[in-house]
């Protein structure tokens, strides 16, 4: 999707654009998305998938892999898109043929298609969209005889190579040298320059729609709204908490296998509603806060944000997730009683949370942190060196928040990892001297440790070189 934020030396008006169009001699190529289309035609493609949450499930696989990093960079991205949504779901190109006479309707440029129907223009549609998908559209736009060059799927070189080589292979040097160009992107640079009269015009009735945005999946309001870029899934979630889930139960579990996966569903649970509370907390934010902290994505709500969809995945999940855990056994009805129980729980006081100024707010989120850390320990048993290591885990989460409450504007740049580990060895020595330090030699301590000692290891490295012996500084005279 095209940006329209960079300035160009080619930038004019839509109607300074409409009136050099009906008065030029000579070759005119136009530009397909965002100009004649108002929207994007691949974005609009694969929104036309179906079941939309396999499709979007395919499309977060995909980003995650990013294979496209194989095959020439971020410019084949949409041929991997596009392929895997046309292979894996075939009907979609059906699908996509059905729909592009309600897009058309809805979405054509009515002051371009106008002047292109104007007697003696033949102009030439040149896109980096795929042939498949914008033929038809084309048709739909009322233009069926018009000349296309797009990009096709059976190679990544159309893309790699970019519109000026596509469009250089198809019309020729010499038409491209005596043709007007329209576009409404920057990206197509290189093909202004090496045109006659080039023009750069942003329509201000465009938007490129990010293609199943209306498909709600747990973690998407998170990793593109509320923490964008930061990978905050793998980092935050299953990298910290996650993690503590495992090492801290693994160790009484019957089928560790089972017990894993379980565990993981029981996030996926979990997470749906968490998720939902930073939704809540976003909302609250911008209607009642003088100055609210959000992220550049919310305005754009690129992701679905449904009410009661959560709690659907919320209840199947935690369902498997409880099947898993009983496994060999039967689960009874206590236990998802209990599960039911945690979520409307952490849901309330999420709200809660969420509608308190941000002196009462140090307070209530050591409650939050205490939901996302021990949550599942409604369902399964740990030993007491893994309670210590959840305590240990809460209060290094609350600790910053509570400096950056009390003490500014900015997130405290505290060494989070080397305060948990040095909480947890405070609390597991506690425990050693009430209990015996027999309570200490089990693998479930020495797991947690090895863990806090590998996730802390550059802050331990950092504290070390920064730490000076003032006995042994040659610089202070002695007192």
């Amino acid at each position: 999707m095209n940006s329209v934020s960079a300035i160009t030396p080619h930038d004019v008006s839509p109607e300074t654009a409409i009136v050099t169009l009906l008065t030029y001699n000579g070759p005119v190529l136009l530009d397909l998305d965002e100009t004649l289309y108002l929207r994007n035609s691949t974005e609009d493609f694969i929104d036309s998938a179906y079941p939309g949450i396999l499709a979007l499930l395919l499309m977060r696989a995909l980003d995650v892999i990013q294979p496209w990093r194989w095959t020439g960079g971020e410019a084949t991205r949409d041929v991997w898109r596009v392929r895997t949504i046309s292979t894996l779901l075939p009907w979609t190109v059906r699908r996509w043929k059905k729909r592009v006479a309600e897009l058309a309707a809805r979405f054509s440029n009515l002051r371009l298609v106008a002047a292109l129907k104007t007697p003696g223009m033949t102009p030439i549609i040149a896109t980096v969209g795929f042939q498949p998908i914008v033929a038809p559209l084309v048709a739909a736009l009322g233009l069926p005889q018009v000349r296309i060059v797009a990009a096709r799927l059976s190679t990544f070189a159309d893309r790699r190579g970019g519109k000026l080589h596509l469009v250089m292979d198809a019309l020729g040097h010499e038409t491209v040298r005596r043709a007007l160009v329209l576009t409404d992107s920057e990206q197509d640079l290189a093909l202004l320059n090496a045109c006659a009269r080039p023009l750069r015009a942003v329509w201000p009735e465009a938007h490129a729609r990010r293609a199943l945005n209306r498909v709600y999946l747990p973690g998407q309001y998170l990793t593109q709204v509320k923490r964008p870029g930061a990978r905050y899934i793998v980092r935050g979630i299953l990298q910290e908490d996650f993690a503590f889930w495992v090492l801290s139960s693994l160790a009484l579990a019957a089928m560790p296998l089972t017990h894993v996966l379980g565990l993981l569903f029981l996030l996926v649970s979990f997470w749906a509603i968490y998720e939902r509370g930073y939704v809540d907390n976003d909302l609250i934010a911008a209607r009642f806060e003088r100055e609210p902290k959000l992220s550049a994505a919310f305005k754009e709500a690129p992701v679905a944000t449904p009410r009661w969809q959560p709690w659907i995945w919320a209840l199947a999940c935690g369902a498997i997730a409880i099947y898993l855990l009983r496994w060999p056994a039967h689960p009874v009805v206590m236990d998802f009683v209990k599960w039911t129980g945690v979520l409307l729980a952490t849901h309330g006081w999420f709200l809660l949370y969420n509608r308190f100024d941000k002196g009462a707010r140090v307070w209530l989120f050591c409650g939050l942190q205490f939901a996302r850390t021990a949550a599942f320990v409604a369902l399964v048993p740990i030993g007491l060196i893994g309670a210590a290591a959840l305590g240990a885990h809460v209060l290094a989460k609350w600790v910053p928040y509570y400096v950056y409450r009390l003490g500014g504007k900015d997130w405290p740049d505290t060494p989070f990892h080397l305060t948990r580990l040095l909480f947890f060895v405070v609390l597991a020595l506690l425990l050693a001297f009430v209990q015996g330090f027999s309570s200490l030699w089990t693998w479930t301590a020495a797991a947690l440790l090895a863990w806090n000692l590998y996730r802390s290891r550059q802050e331990l490295k950092a504290a070390y070189k920064a730490a000076t012996r003032l006995d042994r500084n040659p610089n202070k005279p002695p007192l």
